[in-house]
């Protein structure tokens, strides 16, 4: 007995305990995931719209439990041997990008509910894939090692192929399914070898750990390092839409369900841009002159590809209108990419200009989006000619959609745009690379003509009213209201947003991170 007292007292306690408050919003997302695919077998099928709303509390209660964990001083899942060594932080970075996604896909839902109706496709499926992809989504911001960031970045990503390719029987939606099937698959591959060459060449998977080891790699392995950093960061440019990897975006979102193409330009950027976040400001700091200048070169070509591919879109062309907010949301990308490469050059503090730009342009590309599914009703088209005359027509709708593209543009009365911008501005010019800050003020020129063009066709007589008509036109139909509920909650946050812009700022003039 004694000799197996001592023994226990030796042995460390391998029986960890878990912190069920940290992992509450990503666990209650989850569980309602699982419940709802259950619930549909049994449930009938006129009554299936109540899976959605049990999706939409879910989404609801998922981000409320956010609330207790607004200190971020919060771990699990530690290292027994190293307890600063752990798998999940609710830190305040996980948890103000754990509230853009779960508030994004909430807003997702509340579009989806009359989508899934409408279109037939199966709410069982539909809401299970949904608020999976939404969990690990919210999983990867409170990711401290490298195998959990690839588990959550799959998790997020696997169910958004499946739902991109939910409208079965359209031939656009199948392909555009694949695409970003095979894309997305080959850029994990690549992420996963780089993966292994960082563990072979520091032991550790753990970022805190893999950063002090990078520090004094053996010079026989630092090739091997450096091969692994960079092949690392492939799968979350991928995810970003940076170029080169952005072929996949127009196809994708024009296949897809409208909610579902707001959902991956909003939320699957997010994750894209908080893996990259962790894997170069906290694990790979050591080669950030590698890392560094790979970044402001591709946030200049993504900047300056997507706005000019936006310009070439034709008014009449069909699917014209999510074609350019799938072309905006790539140009947008490389502005988001600006900080993150000046943070190789100043610091992790640059950090906060991304979080800040990544909120605004949240709340307002969902509620682009959203008025995007509201026009979709009634001209499936999807033709930015469609617009015109929407003012006349819905003037709640055109009024959102006009500050949503004026906040997209950085102009007055979208002060949320402006200031934002001109953070990430400053980002680039402290961090000296003034001529980053030039390609992007050009940029946001360029940007201007089709953010304008699109505002002022919303104000313009349509072509109905201005061809005599025998009879007068019948009103719109009445919106549904989730859709409706949708707009109102994205626009209300853009004007608060840009009333208050102080509320998002805040995270540009600090470190998320604690040092």
């Amino acid at each position: 007995m004694t000799a197996l007292a001592v023994l226990a007292a030796e042995t460390p306690n391998l029986v960890q305990s878990v912190d069920w408050l940290a992992i509450a919003p990503v666990v209650i997302t989850a569980a309602v995931g699982l419940a709802v695919l259950v619930a549909d077998l049994f449930v009938p099928e006129h009554r299936k719209g109540v899976l959605g709303w049990v999706s939409v509390a879910g989404l609801a209660a998922a981000t409320a439990a956010l609330l207790p964990l607004r200190a971020g001083d919060r771990t699990t899942f530690c290292l027994t041997g190293d307890p600063a060594a752990c798998s999940y932080t609710a830190d305040h970075f996980a948890l103000v990008v754990q509230f853009l996604v779960l508030a994004g896909a909430l807003i997702t839902a509340l579009l989806s509910v009359t989508a899934v109706r409408d279109a037939r496709m199966p709410a069982g499926e539909y809401w299970f894939l949904l608020l999976s992809s939404a969990a690990g989504a919210a999983l990867l911001p409170a990711s401290r090692d490298l195998a959990t960031l690839i588990v959550a970045l799959e998790v997020a990503s696997l169910p958004a192929f499946a739902l991109v390719g939910m409208r079965r029987g359209d031939r656009l939606s199948s392909e555009a399914a694949l695409k970003f099937f095979l894309s997305s698959v080959t850029a994990t591959a690549v992420s996963l070898m780089g993966v292994s060459f960082v563990y072979a060449a520091t032991g550790s998977l753990h970022l805190s750990q893999v950063a002090d080891r990078l520090e004094d790699v053996p010079g026989q392995l630092d090739t091997l390092a450096m091969a692994g950093v960079a092949l690392t960061l492939v799968g979350f440019a991928f995810k970003t839409a940076a170029v080169p990897f952005h072929f996949w975006v127009p196809d994708t979102y024009v296949g897809a369900p409208l909610p579902i193409a707001g959902y991956l330009s909003v939320i699957g950027k997010a994750v894209g841009f908080t893996g990259l976040i962790l894997v170069t400001v906290i694990a790979f700091p050591a080669y950030s002159d590698i890392w560094g200048p790979a970044l402001a070169v591709l946030a200049a070509l993504t900047m300056t590809l997507g706005n000019a591919a936006a310009l070439r879109q034709s008014a009449d062309r069909p699917n014209s209108a999510v074609r350019l907010l799938a072309w905006s949301s790539v140009g947008q990308a490389g502005y988001l990419l600006v900080p993150i490469a000046a943070a190789a050059y100043s610091g992790r503090d640059q950090i906060g200009s991304t979080v800040a730009y990544a909120l605004m342009y949240a709340a307002v590309n969902l509620g682009a989006f959203a008025v995007a599914a509201l026009v979709a009703r009634t001209k499936p088209l999807q033709r930015i000619s469609d617009y015109r005359g929407l003012y006349a027509e819905r003037p709640l709708a055109a009024l959102s959609l006009a500050f949503f593209l004026l906040c997209l543009a950085g102009l007055p009365p979208g002060l949320i745009g402006l200031f934002a911008k001109v953070t990430v501005f400053r980002s680039a010019v402290d961090a000296g690379l003034g001529w980053l800050a030039v390609v992007m003020a050009v940029n946001v020129v360029l940007a201007l003509y089709y953010y304008l063009r699109w505002t002022a066709l919303l104000f313009r007589a349509s072509e109905a009213a201005e061809t005599p008509a025998e009879s007068p036109a019948a009103a719109p139909a009445r919106a549904p209201w989730p859709v409706t509920a949708a707009i109102v909650i994205t626009a209300v946050t853009a004007v608060a947003l840009s009333g208050a812009p102080q509320l998002v700022l805040r995270f540009a003039s600090g470190s998320l991170f604690p040092q």
